[in-house]
């Protein structure tokens, strides 16, 4: 089972290009000026199976779509709920690129098994006083998107260039 708030059809600020955006329920961080504070408990939301919320997100994509993004809340304080549904997804549509938020910084979560089925993760804990609305797909500077695939590779994070 996983928790999710919100599916959002067309996002073009998480992530490169047309993207379905799920927002998972639950993060035990509660950042100082959070942007969605009502996905920090992990008592709301909607809690259905992971092949329900695969089938759910899968159902949203059209040609224009490049791919999935996870947000919350933090995906990965459902990590194993999270790896199911990206796995499903990854089986049933493998060109789909796959970004994931999360407040915990890559270090911290380079070794959870959904690490392998995620492209992209945008790491780190948002930081009011570091927000700035002009950075690419991130709420504060000091977080980073992460090529996860190349990280994982040369044990050395890559980020991305936007």
């Amino acid at each position: 089972m996983i928790k999710y708030a919100d599916i959002v059809n067309e996002s073009v600020v998480d992530g490169l290009g047309v993207r379905v955006t799920a927002f998972l329920q639950g993060c035990p961080r509660h950042c100082p000026g959070c942007h969605n504070p009502l996905l920090l408990s992990s008592d709301g939301g909607t809690e259905i199976g992971e092949e329900e919320l695969a089938d759910l997100l899968l159902d949203r994509i059209s040609p224009i779509h490049r791919g999935i993004t996870f947000s919350g809340g933090d995906p990965l304080a459902q990590p194993d709920a999270l790896l199911n549904v990206i796995f499903l997804i990854r089986r049933r549509n493998p060109a789909l690129d796959i970004w994931v938020y999360t407040g915990y910084d890559f270090e911290q979560v380079k070794n959870l098994p959904v690490m392998r089925f995620i492209d992209v993760l945008v790491d780190g804990p948002f930081i009011q006083e570091q927000k700035d609305l002009r950075a690419p797909f991130r709420g504060s500077v000091n977080q980073r998107i992460i090529d996860v695939r190349k990280s994982l590779e040369s044990n050395e994070v890559t980020e991305l260039v936007i």
